[in-house]
């Protein structure tokens, strides 16, 4: 009884985090827009040196066509999915700087040995929501500034009641403006080998 009762409790509060997202509603102004959505800048010229490592290790990953810009319609179920993945690295991935792992400051892989850094969570999180069925155009490795400057990443997911962040650093999914961090730039939404600057 006491098991079953956790169970439900746990439901219910599952529950209540989906409510919660999903009442997020359409922006009725400006300031509401752009709490919802962050402000896109101009392309960079090359993209950062971490994706050009990324793209010479996985070849095939990078080698895309550009396709037309695409928000994830957030539903309880897709919130649901974005949780499961979120938690799951999260849980699973032992957190590990380049430098301990590799003997470098920055090499962007896949955490297929189970350990890797923020950038290692953000890829692998795009690359299980892509194998489930999520389109790429919606899932954008970002590069964020901590408050102490330090720079981190983690994934933007563009749905349409806003942009969504999965961090390794939590386990909650915030809106992007609801997060401690300063937004630096991204993967485009048309490509995911351009990178654009963002504006707060």
């Amino acid at each position: 009884m006491i098991k079953l009762c956790r169970k439900v409790a746990a439901c219910l509060a599952g529950m209540a985090a989906v409510t919660v997202a999903l009442s997020v509603c359409g922006a009725n102004s400006a300031e509401d827009a752009r709490a919802l959505y962050a402000s896109v800048g101009d392309h960079m010229r090359t993209p950062p040196i971490g994706w050009v490592q990324f793209c010479e290790t996985y070849k095939t990953e990078c080698d895309t066509k550009p396709l037309p810009a695409r928000d994830v319609v957030l539903n309880s179920t897709a919130w649901v999915d974005l949780n499961r993945v979120n938690d799951w690295a999260n849980h699973n991935i032992k957190p590990m700087t380049d430098m301990d792992h590799y003997g470098m400051i920055q090499w962007w892989r896949y955490p297929d040995d189970g350990a890797g850094a923020c950038h290692s969570y953000a890829l692998l999180k795009r690359r299980l929501l892509i194998q489930a069925g999520w389109p790429r155009q919606a899932l954008l490795v970002t590069i964020v500034r901590e408050a102490n400057g330090e720079g981190h990443a983690v994934l933007t997911v563009k749905t349409n009641r806003g942009e969504f962040i999965l961090d390794n650093l939590t386990d909650e999914i915030l809106l992007w403006s609801q997060t401690p961090y300063r937004y630096y730039k991204r993967q485009s939404q048309e490509d995911p080998n351009v990178w654009v600057w963002l504006y707060e």
